[in-house]
């Protein structure tokens, strides 16, 4: 029976020992933090996850939540007039073909752990660094790293090719929020993009206490949404959210008049560097460590892309690891499944960079045009599911113009 320890116990992490367990391997999951602590902590991310990542997880047997959480049924996008204070320049709203849920981490991963080791499993709580990954590489057939923080992950090294930023592009908060007033029509994600500020989105999901919907804010640093690092208690974090709703989009601040808070956790600030690493990590003794997850593609939120990012990496290693039988984990073939997974990531990361910078012009075309043509707006919304198909519609501009016209007069795309 082949070993494999994986340390993190996050999106990324359990699902592949899940997997591995399921299919007979011998699996560890070394963690820092017990299933209680997280259960009481902080709210860890804003996770929204499209159709193909609830697939993945309803195959692994994980979707315990299903039937409890709110559904997200659309993708909406509002950029507030330039000139007239209240007003829209860009409105517009599309269903997804099929629904996404956003859980609570502090739901999911206490209770993953927890049937990890029912289901066999060993559960080890530990900070690990070098000296542990050193001892777990003599113990284990292959050892994976999907821990997303701590100073180990900093061992990997930074591929500047593909980490087009080396500096946080948004300072970010997220707020978990009951008493919103529901959307219209659907529930959704509201999308507002407020050039030169930032941007802010909602949408609905299942927290500790029941259905509560999720306030993000991403602000430009330096600019007035960039505002969070003197913010000391969680009352100021949630007056300080509905200040910048009535400040810079007042449709939002109506539908928060009544938010409050979920539960004093139910907050988060903070920011990153988006950072693509290198996915082996070459121990002091020679012996290799491969990354996954937020260890080695750490994306910004403005897509909500981390927690899809973090499931369909755990299924490419998955199918990998199964697939190779008794062989070898080499680096070669640790290096072959990262490009595997980078061949779908490279184009979530590359259109999650176009959002952090001023959009060109063909963007602002096309945001634009999606309010006046349904299937496009539709075709927008459901990109969020699959990125790839953004492409290359999204980065060309003349590939842009001719998507636009096809869906405006229901052309074929020749693209």
């Amino acid at each position: 029976m082949r070993s494999i320890a994986i340390v993190g116990g996050g999106q990324a992490g359990l699902p592949l020992a899940l997997g591995l367990l399921e299919q007979g391997y011998r699996v560890t999951v070394a963690t820092n933090r017990a299933p209680d602590d997280i259960r009481a902590g902080k709210v860890m991310s804003s996770q929204c996850m499209f159709d193909q990542s609830l697939r993945i997880e309803r195959d692994l047997g994980l979707n315990l939540w299903e039937a409890q959480c709110p559904t997200v049924d659309g993708i909406a996008l509002a950029v507030p007039h330039p000139e007239r204070p209240g007003a829209k320049a860009i409105d517009w709203s599309a269903r997804l073909d099929k629904p996404a849920q956003a859980v609570d981490q502090r739901i999911k991963m206490p209770a993953w752990m927890e049937l990890f080791e029912q289901r066999g499993g060993k559960l080890l709580f530990e900070d690990v660094g070098v000296a542990e990954l050193e001892r777990m590489a003599v113990e284990y057939d292959l050892v994976i790293l999907a821990a997303g923080k701590g100073e180990v992950v900093k061992l990997f090294e930074r591929d500047a090719a593909r980490s087009a930023f080396d500096k946080p592009m948004r300072a970010l908060a997220l707020t978990y929020v009951t008493g919103m007033a529901p959307q219209p029509d659907h529930s959704r994600v509201a999308f507002n993009l407020m050039p030169g500020i930032g941007e802010y989105f909602s949408f609905p999901a299942l927290t500790t206490s029941g259905p509560c919907e999720i306030m993000v804010f991403e602000g430009v640093p330096g600019g007035p949404m960039d505002c969070w690092r003197d913010v000391r208690s969680p009352q100021a974090h949630l007056a300080q959210s509905l200040d910048l709703l009535k400040t810079y989009l007042p449709w939002e601040a109506e539908r928060a008049r009544h938010a409050e808070l979920t539960d004093a956790n139910g907050i988060l600030a903070g920011s990153f560097a988006p950072t693509i690493r290198k996915p082996v990590l070459t121990l002091p003794s020679g012996r290799i460590v491969f990354g996954l997850g937020d260890a080695v593609t750490v994306n910004d939120p403005i897509t909500g892309q981390g927690a899809n990012n973090a499931t369909k990496a755990a299924k490419v290693y998955l199918d990998a690891i199964l697939a190779h039988g008794e062989q070898a984990y080499t680096r070669e073939w640790m290096e072959r499944t990262f490009e595997r997974f980078w061949d779908y990531a490279r184009h979530v990361v590359a259109w999650t960079n176009t959002l952090l910078t001023p959009p060109p012009p063909h963007i602002l075309a096309l945001l634009g045009a999606a309010g006046q043509c349904p299937p496009l707006a539709s075709a927008i919304a459901n990109g969020f599911d699959h990125p790839p198909r953004f492409f290359p519609w999204w980065t060309d501009p003349v590939a842009c113009q001719q998507f636009i016209h096809a869906k405006m007069t229901g052309e074929a795309v020749l693209l």
